[in-house]
């Protein structure tokens, strides 16, 4: 007979998928939520609230319903809009939640479509210049291996 404890950590051990993401079993929900693309820490926070899920209690305890419930949130989240990744979608201009590939396509999308109406965002992501305004004279340097301090004059 198994006790508890042996079952408990057989469970841990184990790692769970949801939207093409392995969670490892020993992580909480709340933590385990977070590492799928496109859900935030209060993302996260908020599917724990609304599905009434512990915090605390392990990824790998989780039952298959459990699982589905939660996937099926997380593609269609009943959350307020501030929670939500793609407020005012320009195409569309509804509110939206993307997650895993389909955030990184639209993601690649916009940076394209901003390098082609060569906007000053697109011309700064196309020369790997920073783009929100930090100062370059100290950071972002291309080639900070080869070091350019001063060199003697050669006798």
């Amino acid at each position: 007979m198994e006790s508890i404890q042996q079952k408990q950590t057989k469970e841990e051990e184990r790692v769970i998928r949801i939207l093409s993401t392995d969670i490892e079993g020993k992580t909480s929900i709340y933590a385990g939520l977070a590492k799928i693309k496109g859900v935030s820490w209060s993302l996260s926070n908020a599917i724990c609230q609304i599905l009434k899920l512990d915090k605390k209690r392990k990824v790998g305890s989780l039952t298959e319903g459990e699982i589905k419930k939660i996937s099926e949130f997380i593609k269609d989240p009943k959350v307020p809009e501030y929670l939500l990744n793609r407020k005012k979608d320009p195409e569309t201009g509804e509110n939206k939640h993307l997650n895993g590939s389909d955030l990184e396509l639209r993601n690649e999308f916009d940076l394209k479509r901003l390098k082609q109406i060569k906007s000053y965002r697109g011309i700064r992501h196309s020369a790997g210049l920073p783009v929100r305004g930090q100062r370059t004279k100290g950071n972002f340097r291309k080639n900070r291996k080869k070091g350019t301090g001063i060199k003697k004059k050669k006798k």
